[in-house]
């Protein structure tokens, strides 16, 4: 819809397309294809907002986004040339509290349509590991407790709930009718593409579930505490060497009680991600005698990635997680 010739660099596509990670890598190397357009331009800010605006958008959106293939997104900081872009576009889709710098240039933002992935569903407090075992990221959780979603509590609400179908198909439902609002010519279209969507979401819970249902054992060990939506939905228990800050470091206690717990709940596997290192993992890993394997938290799709998209990686982590509960 806006018709213009905008640059966008590498990072600006970063911070200004957390739902259109997957669209950039294939189209924001061209200036052209991501400013010199007549569609709806919407701007995402990482990869899971990215699928999401594609998968609903078809043919009459342009997505591009601020968090490049490969970069962490809670790590995404944005210049003053990128929070300017974010001006042009026609929408903004984020998930408010994933990434602080983003959503502040969202709020001085005079984009008509900004929509807050995390107003479209109910976002919960699934603890904060790093508070609970005194771990590197206490501060910066903290920060996040007071500004973001958490409503009087003492831990910030977990953002991660992409990871659970059933609340990523609620978001996804929000978008549609955000985007439907924003440019009524192509309603329709919009909301039959969101309709197909849901029953591919509705599919991957429905193969969660049976895939799911009987296993040797219903806990597992993770990098950081990305997949406590996932684990709620389908009985399982996440235990997370780190908290929701993927980088901090976890105490010497909390290694010493995660080799206890792997010995009396019958662990076999400390997954770990391919956007943040393995080493503490594979650490415990050997500390214990466990295997090692990877489980993505969806934040970004690269190389590495076992699937080209949100719904591949997904039947990836089933498959993960089938293996190392002994799913029967």
């Amino acid at each position: 819809m806006n018709v213009r010739r905008r640059r966008i660099s590498g990072i600006a596509v970063t911070a200004a397309t957390a739902l259109g990670l997957g669209t950039l890598s294939a189209c924001s190397s061209d200036s052209s294809a991501a400013g010199n357009t007549d569609k709806f331009d919407v701007v995402a800010s990482f990869y899971p907002m990215e699928y999401l605006a594609e998968q609903i958008g078809g043919d009459h959106v342009n997505v591009t986004t601020l968090t490049e293939p490969g970069q962490e997104p809670h790590d995404l900081e944005l210049s003053a040339k990128q929070t300017a872009r974010m001006g042009e576009a026609d929408a903004v889709l984020y998930l408010k509290s994933l990434q602080p710098a983003v959503d502040e240039a969202i709020a001085q933002s005079d984009v008509k349509t900004k929509i807050d992935a995390a107003s479209l569903t109910k976002l919960e407090d699934h603890g904060n590991v790093e508070h609970d075992h005194d771990h590197g990221g206490e501060e910066h959780a903290d920060e996040h407790a007071e500004e973001e979603h958490s409503e009087g509590g003492e831990h910030p609400l977990d953002p991660h709930v992409w990871l659970d179908p059933v609340k990523y198909a609620e978001i996804a439902e929000g978008v549609a009718k955000s985007f439907e609002k924003a440019d009524p010519d192509h309603a329709a279209d919009y909301r039959k593409n969101a309709e197909a969507l849901a029953k591919k979401l509705g599919g991957l819970d429905t193969a969660f579930k049976d895939g799911l249902a009987k296993t040797d054992t219903k806990v597992f060990f993770t990098n950081h505490a990305a997949f406590g939506y996932l684990a709620e939905r389908y009985g399982l228990t996440q235990e997370a060497i780190n908290g929701l800050d993927p980088e901090s470091e976890p105490s010497p206690a909390r290694i010493k009680e995660l080799q206890q717990e792997a010995k009396a709940d019958g662990v076999t596997t400390v997954f770990y991600e391919t956007l943040v290192s393995d080493k503490t993992a594979k650490t415990l890993a050997k500390d214990a005698g466990l295997k090692t394997d990877v489980l993505d938290p969806l934040e970004g799709i690269t190389d590495k990635s076992k699937g080209k998209d949100y719904v591949g990686v997904m039947e990836a982590n089933l498959k993960a997680l089938e293996t190392a509960l002994g799913a029967k």
